[in-house]
This record gives C-alpha cells, sequence and structure tokens, in this order.
C-alpha cells in the first residue's frame, strides 16, 4: 500500500500536545480538559465573544490567501488581515511541504487512473476530484486521528489523508460492495450519495462528541450544490443552538452539476454563517497552505469548545460532475484555461522550486511512485470478485425474517433459470 509521507501521529490524551499536524501549532491545548469539558455540558452554550469576533472577522475577510498561483508565499506578515491562519502552518517544514505535494500528485494520479478505468467499462461511474486537491488535501492534513470525517462521494485527497487505502473506494463504483472500509477504522465515513445528508450525520455526531466530553473534533464535506438543501440548512441551526464541534467545509468548485453559482446563491456562501451566529470564512481552495492553515484554525476553535465554523474552499471542477456528465454543454473552455493557470499542484511546485526545498530528484522519484499507484490500482480493480449474490439478504434482519427467506428462494430461482437455459 502506498502511504504518505505525511505520516499521522498516535491519539493523544487531554492537554497533550495536538497529533496529527503535520508542522502545525498545537490544536486544541487552550485551556484544560476541565474547562473544555465544562463548556460542553449543557450543550447550549452561547456563542463566546471570541466566536463572535471571529464571526465578525470571517465575514470581513473575502479570501484568505497563503500561496499565490505564481507560488509566492504572502499573508505571514504581522500586520496581515490572514496572519492569524498564517500562524498555524508558520512552523511548516520543508519535509512536510514536500509531503504536501507529494499527497496531491499522488491522489490526481488516482483519480486520473480511476477515470481511465471508467472509461475503459471497469467501473459503472466516477466522481473526479481533478482541481480540487489542495482543498481536499489540506483540509485533511488538518485533522488529527481521533477526529471524524463525513465525506461526500468525491473526498478521494481526503480519504487519502485518513489512511484508506485508494483502491478501497474502488468498490462501490465497481458495484461489488456497498462501501469498502470500516468507517471506524479511520474516523472516516462511507462515502455519501445523498446530496447534503451528511451535514446532518456529522453534527449529529459531533453533538454526541459534546456529550461525551472528548476534545475531538468532527468535519463534514459538501459542495456549493448541497448548500442549497435543506438538509444542510437545518445541519447549521442544530450546530449553532447546541455548540456542536462541527467544521461545515464546502468544497464550492463553481458548478452544481449544471447549475451556476449565481443559480443558487445571492451572497457568497462563507457569509451564510453570519445567519446562524457562527464564523464563516472563504479560502482559496487552489492553495493548499491556507486550506491546511484555515481548518487547522476552524477544528483548533472547535475542539475548545466554541461550536461550528463554514469554510468555503473557492476551487473549481475541472472535469465533469461524473463520468455520466458532459460540461461542454454548460461551460466554456477558456473557463477552465483561467483556472488551469491557478492549477493547485503547479503553484506549490513553484515555491518548493524557488525556495530550494525541492530537486529534480525529488520529482522524478515521485513520478515512478506515481506510476507504479497507477498500476496497483489497475491490478487490484481488475481482480476484484464478483459480490456474493445473495449477501444482500443477510443483513435485511439480525435475527432474520420470514418475508425475507421468501424473497431469497424466488431470487435463487431466478438466477437457478439462467443456468437452465445455458443448459438447453
Amino acid at each position: 500500500m502506498t502511504e504518505s509521507t505525511a505520516a499521522r501521529k498516535p491519539r493523544r490524551s487531554a492537554g497533550s500536545k495536538a497529533a496529527g499536524t503535520t508542522g502545525t501549532k498545537a490544536a486544541g491545548t487552550t485551556g484544560t480538559k476541565a474547562g473544555t469539558d465544562a463548556k460542553r455540558t449543557t450543550g447550549t452554550k452561547r456563542t463566546t465573544s471570541t466566536t463572535r469576533t471571529a464571526a465578525k472577522k470571517g465575514s470581513e475577510t473575502e479570501l484568505v490567501q497563503l500561496l499565490t498561483p505564481e507560488g509566492e508565499r504572502v499573508g505571514t506578515a504581522a500586520n496581515s488581515a490572514y496572519a492569524e491562519y498564517a500562524s498555524y502552518v508558520a512552523d511548516i517544514t520543508p519535509d512536510e511541504l514536500r509531503g504536501l505535494y507529494r499527497d496531491m500528485v499522488l491522489t490526481r494520479r488516482f483519480d486520473a487512473e480511476a477515470t481511465a478505468l471508467q472509461r475503459q467499462g471497469e467501473l459503472g461511474l466516477w466522481a473526479s476530484l481533478l482541481g480540487q486537491e489542495a482543498a481536499q488535501i489540506g483540509s485533511g492534513r488538518a485533522t488529527r486521528e481521533d477526529d471524524y470525517v463525513f465525506p461526500t462521494y468525491r473526498e478521494h485527497g481526503v480519504a487519502w489523508c485518513r489512511g484508506v487505502d485508494p483502491t478501497n473506494l474502488l468498490g462501490m463504483f465497481r458495484g461489488v460492495n456497498n462501501g469498502g472500509w470500516d468507517p471506524n477504522s479511520n474516523n472516516f465515513h462511507l462515502y455519501t450519495i445523498v446530496i447534503g445528508s451528511q451535514a446532518l450525520h456529522a453534527t449529529g455526531y459531533a453533538m454526541g462528541v459534546a456529550k461525551d466530553g472528548a476534545d475531538s473534533g468532527v468535519i463534514a464535506y459538501f459542495g456549493d450544490g448541497a448548500s442549497s438543501q435543506g438538509d444542510v440548512s437545518e445541519a447549521f441551526n442544530f450546530a449553532a443552538v447546541y455548540n456542536a464541534p462541527v467544521v461545515f467545509f464546502c468544497q464550492n468548485n463553481q458548478w452544481a452539476i449544471s447549475e451556476s453559482n449565481e443559480k443558487q446563491t445571492r451572497v457568497p456562501l462563507y457569509q451564510r454563517a453570519q445567519g446562524f451566529g457562527f464564523p464563516g470564512v472563504r479560502v482559496d481552495g487552489n492553495d493548499v497552505l491556507a486550506s491546511l492553515a484555515v481548518t487547522r484554525w476552524a477544528l483548533d476553535r472547535a475542539r475548545r469548545g466554541e461550536g461550528p465554523a463554514l469554510i468555503e474552499a473557492y476551487t473549481y471542477r475541472m472535469g465533469a460532475h461524473t463520468t455520466s456528465d458532459d460540461p461542454s454543454r454548460y461551460r466554456h473552455d477558456d473557463e477552465r484555461a483561467a483556472w488551469e493557470a491557478k492549477d493547485p499542484i503547479l503553484r506549490l511546485r513553484r515555491f518548493l522550486e524557488s525556495a530550494n526545498h525541492a530537486d529534480e530528484g525529488f520529482f522524478a522519484e515521485l513520478e515512478a511512485e506515481s506510476e507504479a499507484l497507477g498500476k496497483r490500482v489497475r491490478e487490484v480493480v481488475r481482480a476484484m470478485p464478483d459480490p456474493d449474490r445473495f449477501a444482500i439478504f443477510e443483513h435485511a434482519y439480525a435475527d432474520g425474517h420470514a418475508l425475507v427467506d421468501e424473497e431469497r428462494a424466488q431470487f435463487a430461482a431466478y438466477q437457478a433459470s439462467f443456468a437452465d437455459a445455458e443448459g438447453v
């Protein structure tokens, strides 16, 4: 299995240094564990003055960016509007930067291979993340091992950060299983196909975390299209009222299938948080450092008991919504070309090269590793066994049911009819 160089650290106890945050400022260490528990005992504590200040700041900040498309570090000066966020990546090392670059390159390679496999008939469908690598890797690397992640069906980069073998993501799209991994093994929930429902799942889970007195955080991913779903608004309201330690991470890739942002909202998506009473921040979703920093900030305050936050990662879906979609029917090539100039991988490479943090040997080795990953994905997918046709009947009821037994018998007779026909 290919593993990330930005290794995840052991689970930490309350009051110890944050784990699983590459080169970061300690997360969740403000105050004592008892203080954190006290904030969450009632589950209905009003937002603090810190939260209100953050909400005001989030509404005034248009776009948090720490790495320009040209690969230049910005926003790090003490008088910068982004200095607070930048402090969360101030001590990031060259090795960790190379790790982030590697994560994005290998995630893109895996995604490209999955798209090719679908085109070759090996997968029934695939939802590409092309162009969204920075938002996913940055936010994914901001999580701790004891945090819990609720994805949609496109968070392949986040799954990579959580240690889920990428080949496990393909079973559902090949039709051989209903998920492919144990969510509790990596604190990474199964992919959610129903649009927006995972925001409610995450909020409910976060409310449970608060009642348990834990200092872990929860993060829910969804797209700009899902922000129009009632489930998301309900999740915002519950999270705010119950001060749940959840971060809502909206990947605004500009298109909800064929519907543009202009047809969905009259204000920037991050500003919706104000109406529910918690902070919202818009971050450059093609900037892996900004995505990492802002998500660390949001999870840090959630773990301290300061409630939810909304992050709008402003990015772009470079490919189709899924492999059944044709984006040429609703958007122009010049739009994509403009976003290609903001490519998340290219901008980090430019920075690594200009800062002498990586040489040609590093890039060559990564290219070889990338090809090896593609080869392994092809081999594993083609070797996946056909599913047990009768397994679905085994999990309908814990103790069995007469009607299920009858349906199993009917299905068995139906399957047998094909064998009879072949024997004629």
